[in-house]
């Protein structure tokens, strides 16, 4: 899922002014003018373009060279993920991405893979995400080989050592046993039961049963059914000729087999569901109210995704220049953090949220303001300064995407991945540059929905519930022990 906020502005009013002091410069001392007054045209860059290749067992590779270095970056991205957990297993993908890179594979055992690493000084992950498995090497170019010689064994062909699970297993439900220290965590994951269910597999959490529980034979059974080089997407950069990269990949990849492929479906929730407006909290010990307040939202697909991203990019996705920042912080000086974020992607629904951490006085205030500022993005245009700022945020930000060989690489994979075009991101762009006042006023009014938001606040006393009654019913969450 991606997060859409606003760019480093200030970093952009840095430059403005470097520019300004050497655009005045005359005969006398410098002058140096206001860059609030300053424009500047978009910025124009080609980008230099990977070459895409698919192997005889379908595995698709991109690739990139850069010499500038002696270095080479291979990254993997397998369609994988916790997805697909079984409901009694919960944790399991996660688990099988941790001791595919911990337990050793092919013909190297757990230390020696470490130890070979070591020796060479490369570079080895694996892990298993929500809706993706990714891997990744970097090693010197003179180490390509060895490294490449590692890193396909421990995907294809991990050995899932005993110890190691153990080991796995013993941190995870450590890390459990902690979860509820953190009342920044406690509200992230509250909030995403809240709009998901705790049992969908955007929100559902692992427990110390359901670690408990994984054998090794659950996880090798894991990657045998999700993990198949049809699959998998490489990316590779560095310092390497095409010839030369593909005659190792086919060596080391080359002869692993087809498989059935699992589709990444994840199911939507009930409309019924999604317009329910809940009011939650849990009481916690802690010196400010951690709150969460937005709803479920559209998917990047959505024809109304950029104007949407605009419009919370205006309400609260810009820090310094965005409306709640303004508004709560600078003010009324309710809020130190405070701002709102847009999530999205392809394969779930996104979200669309505002979060502040306030003291627990200001509860109720927070929540009012968060409501009557997302009242004014549906009733009122927003002005032409904020769009233009908006917009040239976005657009001189875009050349970010492409900063290196392997950002480059890296959204090309995530694109199809994600089965969307290569040029997906000049089209967002493109759409930035038309956008009118009217078209985020349509959009803010469309998908920002005060009569569905959803309010999760993690803070202590008995002065909560009561702050917090007036945005409707307060259902209070219990936190049982975490063993």
């Amino acid at each position: 899922m991606r997060t859409v906020k606003g760019c480093g502005i200030a970093g952009l009013l840095g430059l403005a002014i470097l520019v300004a002091s050497a655009s005045t410069v005359n005969a006398g001392e410098p002058t140096l003018g206001d860059p609030r007054a300053m424009t500047f045209p978009p910025v124009e860059f080609s980008p230099p373009e990977p070459e895409r290749v698919v192997l005889e067992n379908g595995l698709v590779v991109y690739l990139l060279e850069d010499h500038e270095l002696p270095l080479v970056s291979v990254t993997a991205t397998m369609r994988t993920g916790s997805w697909l957990d079984p409901t009694d297993k919960i944790g399991l993908a996660s688990m099988t991405g941790a001791v595919m890179r911990t337990g050793g594979g092919g013909k190297w055992s757990a230390e020696q893979v470490d130890e070979e690493l070591e020796r060479f000084a490369g570079d080895l992950s694996i892990g298993i995400g929500r809706q993706a498995g990714s891997a990744s090497l970097d090693v010197l170019s003179k180490d390509l080989d060895r490294g490449l010689d590692i890193f396909a064994g421990l995907i294809r062909q991990p050995a899932f050592e005993s110890a190691r699970l153990e080991l796995a297993k013993l941190q995870a439900i450590e890390g459990i046993r902690r979860r509820q220290d953190n009342p920044g965590s406690i509200v992230g994951r509250e909030f995403a039961k809240m709009l998901y269910g705790p049992a969908h597999p955007s929100a559902r959490e692992s427990s110390i049963e359901s670690i408990k529980r994984l054998t090794r034979d659950d996880l090798v059974a894991f990657h045998g059914t999700t993990i198949h080089p049809n699959g998998m997407i490489l990316g590779v950069t560095g310092d390497f000729k095409k010839a030369d990269m593909l005659a190792s990949l086919r060596k080391v990849f080359g002869d692993w087999q087809k498989g059935v492929v699992p589709a990444l479906k994840i199911s939507d929730v009930l409309e019924r569901e999604r317009a329910r407006p809940v009011v939650s909290y849990v009481d916690k010990d802690t010196s400010q109210t951690h709150l969460r307040v937005g709803h479920l939202s559209i998917k990047e697909s959505d024809p109304d995704y950029v104007a949407l991203a605009i419009a919370n990019d205006i309400l609260g996705g810009s820090s310094f220049r965005s409306r709640l920042f303004n508004d709560v912080r600078t003010k009324r000086g309710l809020a130190y953090s405070v701002g709102s974020r847009l999530s999205v992607g392809m394969h779930d629904q996104g979200v669309w949220l505002m979060r502040a951490e306030t003291k627990l006085v200001s509860t109720q205030e927070v929540i009012g303001r968060f409501v009557a500022n997302i009242e004014r993005m549906r009733s009122e245009l927003v002005t032409d300064q904020e769009l233009a700022e908006a917009k040239e945020a976005y657009v001189n930000s875009f050349v970010f995407s492409f900063a290196s060989s392997s950002a480059i690489v890296g959204r090309l994979v995530e694109l199809e991945y994600d089965g969307l075009p290569k040029n997906f991101l000049q089209q967002l762009r493109d759409k930035v540059m038309k956008l009118k006042k009217e078209d985020v006023l349509a959009a803010a009014k469309k998908h920002l929905r005060p009569d569905r938001l959803k309010i999760m606040a993690v803070g202590s006393g008995e002065a909560l519930p009561k702050a917090l009654s007036t945005f409707g019913e307060v259902n209070e969450i219990k936190l049982g022990p975490e063993g």
